[in-house]
C-alpha cells in the first residue's frame, strides 16, 4: 500500500551491493564478529528486496545499533543450551541478537528434523530476529517445512482492551514446491506490524482506517495522521470484523515463543527481550518430497486460475509479491527514503565505515 512506501520524489535507489559491505561493517563496528555480521546484514537486505521494509535497513539498523549501545544487544553473546532432546532444545540467547542466534536456532531444528522428522527449538533472552520469513525460508533448501514465529514487546491491544497485552507477534510459514515458486506466509497478527505505522509518518502520509486505536481503545476506522503515541490494534481490527483472531492467534504465539520456553510473557519482560520459536518439518517423514512438490504446484495453480473479483487483476499465493520485488529490486535497487540515506552516510562515516552509494 502506497501509504506505508515514502513518496516518489523522496526515493533514492540504492543496490543490495552497494548496502552489504556498509551494513556488515556497521555491524562488525557494534563487536559483531566477521560471521555474524553478515549473516545479520543479508536478513536485513532480504526484507528490504522482498519489500517487507517494516524489517528492513530503514527502520532496524539504527534500533540495533542503539540497543548495542545501551547493552541490550550484546555482540560476541555466549548463547547456551538450557534443554535439550533428541526432537527439541531451549536455548538461552544471553542478549544474542535474534538476526544472529535465530539462524543458528534454525539450523539446530533442521538438524533434529533430519533425524528424527521435526525438530523444534524456542529462544529466550534474545533480540529481534528481523522478518520472520527469513528464517522459516533456510529450512527449503533441504525440502522442508520452515515455520518461524517470535514474541515481542507489548504493544497491540486484545479485543475490547485499552491497554497493550501483546506483541506483533508474527508467524511465517515456508513451504517448497517444484516448479512454482515457494510458498512463504509471513504475517504479524496485529493489522500491520509497528514499523510500517512509522514509515507511514515518516512519508507523511494519513494512516488507513483499522489499524490504530485511540487512547480509550476505540478503533479508529478512518484516516488519520499518525498520533503519538499510537495503540496497534489485532489482526480484524474490531469484534465485527475478527479482531479476536488475531488475539487469539498473538496469544498462541506467545504461548509457544514465551512460555514454552520458561520466559515469561509480554507484559512482565522488558520490550527489548525477545522470544522466538522455530521448527523444521522433514517432508521425507510424512510422505515422498517428489509428491508433496507435485501437490504444491498443483495447489498454487489452483489458486491462480480463481477467476478474480470484480476490479482485480489476479489471486496471488502467499508469497507471490515478495518474489516478484525480489526481482525487481535485485535489478533496480532498493527504494530508500532520502531521510534514511542521509542517516546511513553519516553514521557510517562516524563508524569510518566505507558507503558507496
Amino acid at each position: 500500500m502506497d501509504a506505508f512506501k515514502p513518496k516518489p520524489e523522496d526515493i533514492v535507489h540504492v543496490s543490495a551491493e552497494a548496502l552489504r559491505p556498509a551494513l556488515e561493517g556497521l555491524f562488525r563496528s557494534a563487536g559483531e564478529p566477521e560471521e555474524a555480521a553478515q549473516r545479520a546484514a543479508d536478513v536485513l537486505l532480504q526484507a528490504d528486496l522482498r519489500a517487507v521494509e517494516s524489517h528492513g535497513v530503514s527502520n532496524m539498523m539504527k534500533i540495533y545499533l542503539d540497543e548495542y549501545a545501551e547493552g541490550t544487544l550484546v555482540a560476541r553473546a555466549q548463547w547456551e543450551v538450557e534443554r535439550e532432546r533428541a526432537a527439541t532444545a531451549t536455548i538461552n540467547a544471553n542478549l544474542a541478537h535474534g538476526l544472529v542466534i535465530a539462524p543458528i536456532a534454525m539450523q539446530m531444528a533442521i538438524e533434529k528434523a533430519r533425524a528424527g522428522g521435526l525438530g523444534a527449538v524456542t529462544v529466550h533472552n534474545a533480540g529481534h530476529l528481523g522478518m520472520a520469513a527469513y528464517h522459516a525460508m533456510l529450512a527449503l533448501p533441504e525440502d522442508m517445512v520452515g515455520v518461524c514465529m517470535t514474541a515481542a514487546g507489548a504493544s497491540v491491544l486484545p479485543t475490547f482492551g485499552r491497554e497493550p497485552r501483546l506483541g506483533t507477534n508474527p508467524i511465517a510459514i515456508a513451504a517448497p514446491a517444484g516448479s512454482e515458486r515457494p510458498f512463504v506466509l509471513d504475517m504479524a497478527t496485529s493489522v500491520v506490524p509497528v514499523n510500517k505505522v512509522r514509515n507511514t509518518r515518516r512519508a507523511g502520509h494519513l494512516l488507513p482506517a483499522g489499524i490504530i486505536a485511540g487512547a480509550d481503545g476505540t478503533p479508529i476506522l478512518e484516516p488519520v495522521a499518525v498520533p503519538d503515541p499510537f495503540l496497534l490494534l489485532p489482526l480484524g481490527s474490531a469484534r465485527a470484523s475478527g479482531s479476536h483472531k488475531g488475539y487469539g492467534l498473538a496469544a498462541a504465539v506467545e504461548t509457544l515463543c514465551s512460555i514454552l520456553s520458561g520466559a515469561g510473557y509480554a507484559t512482565v519482560l522488558p520490550r527489548t527481550y525477545y522470544r522466538h520459536f522455530l521448527m523444521a518439518i522433514n517432508i521425507d517423514a510424512f510422505t515422498e518430497i517428489s509428491r508433496f512438490k507435485e501437490l504444491m504446484d498443483g495447489y498454487i495453480r489452483d489458486l491462480h486460475a480463481t477467476p478474480p473479483a470484480a476490479g482485480h487483476e489476479r489471486v496471488l499465493v502467499a508469497g507471490e509479491p515478495e518474489w516478484d520485488s525480489h526481482a525487481e529490486r535485485s535489478r533496480d535497487g532498493i527504494p530508500l527514503h532520502k531521510d534514511v540515506v542521509a542517516w546511513l552516510r553519516a553514521e557510517c562515516a562516524t563508524r569510518a565505515v566505507p558507503l558507496s552509494i
